[in-house]
C-alpha cells in the first residue's frame, strides 16, 4: 500500500493537539514523531538549512538523511533565520498559538519556558536534557557513566562494548511523549501550564534501577559478570545449527524447558545430570548456574539439523525463539512477512523513494496506522506562516530577507520541488547552543 501526504487524517486520538518542536537527534524528534502519528499537529521549527541531524548517516544516494526522514515522519516543517529577532518572534507568536513547546535545545534565553509564558500564559513547555543539572549528554556517554557497557560483551572481555541501539534516546523520547500528554490532562483540568524537564542519564539510571542492577550491586554486593550471549538469571542463548545458522533460544518458564527438554529428546540427559549435581533445573536459578553444561547438551540437537528443521521443530512448542537475522534480510528474504505487518507500508519520501517505512507501533482503533511520510524542510512554512495571519507579501518579505526558507515556491505538495533541493541556506544553530541528547554515534 503506498501512502502519500504529509499531515495524520482527522480523527486520530490526538486530533486538535499542536506542539512545536525545536530539536535535535533522537529523544526530542521521537518524541514528536511519537505524537504526530497518534494525530497531533506537531511542527518541527529548523534553522535555515537544517539542524546538525538534516545531513545525519544513513544517507539515501541522493544525500537526503534517511535517520532525519525517518525520525520526522506525519510532521510539518518550518525553516526560519533563529538567529534573528524576526524569527524568535515568529517562533514565539507560533507558540502562542499552539500552546505546547518540546525541546531539546539550551542556552537559547528567548526559547525558556519563562520567555515563552510571556507569550502564552497557560503553555506546556518540556525540555529534553543530557543531566538534570544542564550539563550535556549523548546516549553514549550516558550508557558508558551508568556501567551497561561493563556487562555487555562476552564473558572474559575486558574492555566496554556500547551497544548500537540508542536505547536510552528511544526510553527518553517516548518519556517526553508521556509527560507532555500528562501536562496537556492537567491544564485541561486546571487551566495551569507547566514547565517539565527529562533528563537522558535520569532515564538510564531510573532503568538501571528498576531492572535491580543497582540493588544488586548495593544490597547483594554482587557484581554483575559478563555472560555473553547467555540470559542473566535464567536459560537463554544462541545455538548454530548445521547449516551454520544462528538461532537465539529462550526458555523463561518450566514450561518452555520443559518444551525444550522434549523437542531436543535429552530429557533423560538432562535428569541425570540434575541427580548427579544435586539441583533442580526447573528453577531459573540453576538453569542459569549450569548453563554451559546444559548448552553443551542442547547444542548436539542443533548442530545435527538444519536451521528449517529447527525452526519447524520449535514451531510446536512454547519455547521463545528466533533465528538471527539482518536488516537486509527483513527488506530481502522477509519482506513479505514485514509488509504483512499492518504497522508497515510503502512510502514516497522526497530524496529517497519509495520504501518501507512504519507508521505507530500503538494498534488501536481511534488511532489507525496509516504512515506519513517526513516533511521536506520548510515544507510547510508559507502555510504555517500563513496560519499565524501573515499575508502573502509579508512571507515573501521574510524569504527574500532569508527570515523564513520557503522551498519552491511554497513546496506544499510532495512533488512541488526537486527531490532534493539544495537548502536557502546552510545555518548552522547557535553555537552556544549545546546538544542535550542524541544517539551517540
Amino acid at each position: 500500500m503506498m501512502v502519500e501526504g504529509t499531515v495524520p487524517a482527522a480523527g486520530k486520538p490526538l486530533a486538535g493537539l499542536r506542539i512545536v518542536e525545536i530539536s535535535t537527534f533522537v529523544a526530542a524528534p521521537l518524541g514528536g514523531m511519537t505524537l504526530a502519528q497518534l494525530g497531533a499537529d506537531v511542527v518541527r521549527v529548523d534553522p535555515l538549512g537544517g539542524a546538525p541531524d538534516h545531513s545525519r548517516w544513513p544517507l539515501a544516494p541522493s544525500g537526503t538523511s534517511m535517520y532525519w526522514t525517518g525520525l520526522n515522519k506525519a510532521k510539518r516543517s518550518l525553516c526560519l533565520d533563529l538567529r534573528s529577532a524576526e524569527g524568535q518572534a515568529l517562533v514565539a507568536r507560533l507558540v502562542a498559538d499552539s500552546g505546547i513547546v518540546l525541546t531539546n535545545s539550551a542556552g537559547r534565553p528567548w526559547l525558556t519556558y519563562e520567555a515563552l509564558a510571556e507569550h502564552r500564559p497557560d503553555l506546556i513547555h518540556l525540555r529534553i536534557e543530557g543531566h538534570h543539572d544542564g550539563t550535556p549528554a549523548v546516549d553514549y556517554t550516558v550508557n558508558a557513566a551508568v556501567g551497561f557497557p561493563m556487562v555487555t560483551g562476552p564473558e572474559g572481555h575486558a574492555d566496554p562494548v556500547n551497544h548500537v541501539l540508542p536505547a536510552w534516546d528511544m526510553a527518553c523520547g517516548l518519556y517526553a511523549a508521556i509527560g507532555i500528554l500528562s501536562a496537556e490532562r492537567r491544564r485541561r483540568l486546571t487551566g495551569q501550564g507547566q514547565a517539565m524537564s527529562v533528563a537522558l542519564y535520569d532515564v538510564a539510571l531510573a532503568m538501571a534501577g528498576n531492572l535491580g542492577f543497582l540493588a544488586e550491586a548495593q544490597v547483594g554486593g554482587v557484581t554483575r559478570p559478563r555472560v555473553g550471549n547467555h540470559l542473566y538469571g535464567g536459560f537463554g542463548r544462541d545455538f548454530t545449527t548445521r547449516d551454520g545458522r544462528r538461532v537465539m533460544v529462550v526458555a523463561l518458564t518450566s514450561r518452555h524447558w520443559r518444551d525444550l527438554l522434549a523437542v531436543t529428546g535429552f530429557g533423560d540427559a538432562v535428569a541425570a545430570l540434575e541427580h548427579a549435581l544435586g539441583t533442580d533445573f526447573s528453577l531459573e536459578g540453576d538453569r542459569f548456574t549450569y548453563r554451559e553444561a546444559l548448552a553443551g547438551l542442547l547444542q548436539r540437537w542443533f548442530g545435527e539439523h538444519d536451521l528449517a528443521h529447527v525452526e519447524a521443530r520449535l514451531r510446536t512448542t512454547s519455547v521463545l525463539w528466533s533465528a538471527y537475522g539482518t536488516f537486509a534480510d527483513l527488506v530481502g528474504e522477509r519482506a513479505g512477512e514485514v509488509r504483512a505487518n499492518p504497522m508497515m507500508a510503502v512510502i514516497d519520501q522526497p530524496g529517497v523513494g519509495e520504501h518501507l517505512a512504519p507508521g505507530s507501533p500503538i494498534a488501536a482503533d481511534a488511532a489507525g496506522r496509516d504512515v506519513v511520510r517526513a516533511p521536506v524542510l520548510g515544507e510547510h512554512t508559507g502555510e504555517i506562516l500563513r496560519g499565524l495571519g501573515l499575508r502573502d507579501d509579508e512571507i515573501r518579505d521574510l524569504r527574500e530577507r532569508r527570515i523564513v526558507a520557503v522551498p519552491g515556491p511554497d513546496a506544499q505538495a510532495p512533488h512541488a520541488q526537486a527531490p532534493h533541493a539544495p537548502a536557502p541556506e546552510a545555518q548552522t544553530p547557535d553555537t552556544q547552543t549545546p546538544d542535550k541528547e542524541g544517539n551517540g554515534r
